[in-house]
């Protein structure tokens, strides 16, 4: 196993994903993208790919951003949904840094002629 293999095999939510103290009093926001998603349909197994947006204004803890990627890479070969794995992310991240706002996006490259958009935020969904 490769070096990068093992370390995504291998991690850990509870242990491996490091947060550091947010050392600054005011608010502001921190956007992250991560381009390269991916899981495996729970049903048909194919791969499927997404990009993460992630936005959140901190409380008392950041995100390291190494430990975000692994925990997101440690998705790719799990059967999971788009709607069970968007949640699993939002929950993850919000439970572990308890940010005072939080807004996740998982926008899903097209399958099959069906493109999935989840938004999951903090201060609730704007219906349309």
């Amino acid at each position: 196993m490769k070096y990068g293999e093992k370390e995504v095999a291998e991690f850990d939510v509870e242990k491996d994903l490091e947060i550091w103290p947010n050392k600054y009093d005011r608010e502001y926001l921190i956007k992250i993208t991560l381009p390269e998603f991916s899981c495996l349909c729970p049903r048909s197994g194919y791969p499927d790919y997404a990009t993460i947006y992630l936005e959140y204004i901190p409380g008392e803890w950041v995100v390291e951003l190494k430990a975000i990627k692994l925990y997101i890479n440690s998705f790719r070969n799990r059967y999971v949904s788009h709607e069970e794995s968007a949640n699993e992310i939002y929950e993850t991240i919000q439970k572990k840094i308890e940010p005072k706002y939080m807004k996740l996006v998982a926008d899903f490259n097209p399958r099959g002629n069906v493109h999935t958009v989840i938004e999951i935020n903090s201060e609730g969904i704007q219906k349309c």
